[in-house]
């Protein structure tokens, strides 16, 4: 009973620590990445001022109707330089108010007091860059290629647009976004030489809205012309990533509970052996076969099911408390995560957990069980 109890208590401690993990991760990716994305199916960009965009963009339930333009270009700071995906965004971008929870330094601003436009820098791009948001003399250079250059000129940088822009902040997600320099869309398309294309709408909802009706609604509407992903699709790796690691993890805790659940049959075998002769009483008084395997059985269940509860609610009293106190530390806090371990119930693990101590003691008490009848006819010619 007391392996039972521990092996249960470990295996919802640990799956509510990945669930608390899950949705820290998921909240940070969430802060930048839009409840839906729509984007040409073809091409890389796409013409906005359609009517049913317009239309789209003046429904009620939309939150944040964002347009965006996105492209590679080189960014200089100083003397150093590399490659960026340049993010240009219209103003509803900054509705989004969890955008400071990933700020490293500075703010998430796309333009200072006097409406110059100001650009916010992923943690990687930072990194490389050595860029100083608060350092209001340099500013961070853009070239990117004019459209229908030849590559003839005489002076090769005729052939690319350069701009300057001052840095706002840093910002840090993941390493998929933190290679990311946000700025205002007019910049975008001033740099890139585009006055009316964008590369994608990103689209936010009102609350209560159900995200996904309305996905499939402007999938139908659509067509085949437009690609329409809510965040899972947009974050398949991610989501699949998280999900097999907590599965991983279920599956070596639940053979470890395995062990500690198949020692019962030992202990009924033991029981067995011991209570001979209270088994051949039974069966002269004219209890059968089925009744006595039942009694051994349910002795096993009982064993098991009792040490899967107190289990279940010590990991409960455990998970809580953490959440209140943050007893268990993980070392140094980060801007992502705090110092202690993140806890996150939900009620679908204390079922799973119940329902595989179930399902796993029933088959290691039959099989103790059986033992109890195999010699019941010779025990009683003895006797």
């Amino acid at each position: 009973m007391l392996g039972v109890m521990v092996g249960s208590a470990a295996l919802v401690i640990i799956l509510s620590v990945f669930n608390g993990f899950e949705e820290t991760v998921l909240k940070m990716f969430n802060s930048i990445t839009p409840q839906i994305l729509v984007a040409p199916a073809k091409g890389k960009t796409f013409d906005p001022n359609t009517t049913y965009f317009n239309q789209l963009k003046k429904d009620k339930k939309i939150y944040s109707f964002t347009e965006v333009l996105a492209e590679n270009a080189l960014v200089r700071y100083n003397t150093k330089q590399t490659p960026a995906v340049i993010k240009g965004v219209s103003s509803d971008f900054l509705k989004n108010k969890s955008l400071d929870t990933i700020m490293l330094d500075g703010t998430f601003v796309l333009a200072n007091k006097i409406g110059q436009p100001q650009a916010v820098v992923g943690s990687a791009l930072q990194a490389f860059l050595d860029t100083n948001p608060a350092d209001p003399f340099e500013q961070l250079q853009v070239f990117s290629p004019k459209k229908g250059a030849t590559g003839n000129a005489v002076n090769p940088m005729d052939d690319f647009t350069m701009l300057s822009i001052a840095p706002a902040g840093v910002f840090e997600v993941q390493q998929d976004f933190d290679n990311l320099l946000i700025v205002p869309l007019s910049f975008a398309r001033e740099l890139l030489g585009e006055p009316k294309n964008i590369s994608a709408i990103e689209i936010n909802v009102q609350p209560n809205i159900d995200t996904e009706k309305l996905k499939a609604k402007m999938s139908a509407d659509l067509g085949s012309n437009y690609v329409v992903k809510n965040r899972i699709e947009q974050n398949q790796t991610l989501y699949n990533l998280l999900g097999s690691e907590k599965w991983m993890v279920y599956i070596i805790l639940t053979f470890i509970l395995i062990i500690a659940i198949f020692n019962i049959i030992g202990s009924l075998t033991m029981l067995v052996i011991d209570k001979q002769k209270d088994i051949s009483v039974l069966s002269s008084l004219g209890a059968g076969k089925r009744l006595i395997r039942r009694i051994f059985l349910a002795e096993g269940m009982m064993i098991t099911l009792i040490g899967c509860i107190f289990g279940i609610l010590i990991g409960l009293t455990f998970c809580l408390l953490q959440q209140k106190f943050g007893w268990v530390k993980m070392g140094d806090a980060n801007f992502m995560f705090s110092n202690a371990y993140p806890i996150a119930l939900k009620w679908k693990d204390f079922v799973l957990v119940f329902v595989t101590v179930a399902f796993f003691s029933f088959i290691a008490s039959s099989l103790a069980s059986n033992l109890s009848i195999k010699k019941i006819d010779r025990i009683n010619q003895d006797l």
